[in-house]
């Protein structure tokens, strides 16, 4: 099965979107980067330090942490927030209150969206 026109271009544009976000955001030990990626049935977020390279959490909707409370709920973007507010939480417990937000070539709507609003409503400055 070959990949064909149409979806080659979708990648490379999901792509140049990626690279244009990530050129104007970046962590810092105070205030990481909220790194969000979505695929059809999960979604995952970290907290980046870019100056020192390291994770300082990672999170998704099948973490031990959350696979209990995500069985419960139906609908994807109920399950992002949750995921928010989750790690909303977890890195006010780590001392961090303020995160820059990277999309990651995805558009602000739905679970991003979700997500977003989920770690704004757990305490999170972006």
């Amino acid at each position: 099965m070959g990949v064909t026109d149409k979806n080659k271009e979708k990648v490379l544009s999901w792509e140049r979107r990626k690279k244009r976000v990530r050129k104007r955001v970046l962590g810092t030990p105070q205030r990481p980067r909220l790194s969000v990626h979505r695929s059809l049935r999960q979604i995952y977020a970290q907290a980046i330090d870019d100056q020192a390279q390291r994770t300082i959490l990672s999170l998704s909707t099948i973490s031990p942490e959350l696979s209990r409370k995500v069985k419960e709920l139906s609908g994807k973007t109920a399950k992002a927030k949750l995921l928010g507010q989750v790690l909303a939480q977890l890195l006010k417990e780590k001392g961090i209150e303020k995160v820059v937000f990277d999309r990651g070539g995805y558009k602000y709507h739905g679970r991003v969206r979700a997500l977003a609003e989920g770690a704004r409503k757990g305490g999170l400055k972006f």
